[in-house]
């Protein structure tokens, strides 16, 4: 196991956990040649650098991927059309429960979530998604700026915050801010 880690290799399980993918997807992407994998003694072993890399694309040059959680369906459509038009892929839903199987499926590079949840607190979203991804911008969009539980989350850390009703102009410049380059051709 020492070995392993000093080559910056991992096993099939731990590269299961480190994408959040099914333990007979990994095999299945290993034996076909779309994860960057190596033998071993007859067992496989994947290069962490390499998934980083190509994988994931730590490097920036993939699509980055945002995570939008509210149950309000014209501020999910608001989201779904202006983040496609900016070249952001994205995952809409509108529960904590559905928030938390994203999360535990595949990395994100933004999240925009609803303090208003109808199943649940979005302190639970907040807490999984720093708990996954200490570094994960997340962005609070709420009608209730001064909410005890808006002041719960300030509490554990900085978040921007978006005061509904949403603008397009707010959602551009957020994303902007965030990182993205190509924001400035989102169009209302």
């Amino acid at each position: 196991m020492l070995k392993t880690r000093l080559h910056n290799l991992l096993t099939v399980k731990e590269t299961a956990k480190y994408l959040r993918i099914p333990l007979p997807t990994v095999y299945y992407l290993v034996q076909r040649g779309q994860l960057p994998a190596i033998q071993i003694g007859g067992r496989w072993r994947i290069k962490k650098a390499s998934l980083d890399k190509d994988i994931l694309k730590k490097d920036k040059a993939g699509q980055p991927t945002v995570l939008v959680v509210d149950d309000d369906e014209s501020l999910q459509s608001l989201f779904k059309l202006s983040l496609k038009k900016i070249g952001l892929s994205r995952v809409v839903v509108g529960t904590v429960k559905e928030a938390l199987v994203a999360l535990a499926k595949q990395r994100f590079d933004l999240l925009f979530l609803d303090l208003e949840l109808p199943d649940g607190s979005a302190d639970d979203v907040y807490e999984a998604a720093k708990k996954i991804d200490p570094e994960l911008p997340i962005v609070i969009i709420t009608g209730y700026p001064n909410s005890e539980m808006l002041d719960r989350i300030l509490s554990k850390g900085p978040v921007t915050v978006l005061k509904k009703p949403l603008q397009v102009e707010q959602l551009q410049q957020t994303v902007r801010i965030l990182g993205h380059k190509d924001a400035a051709r989102l169009a209302a």
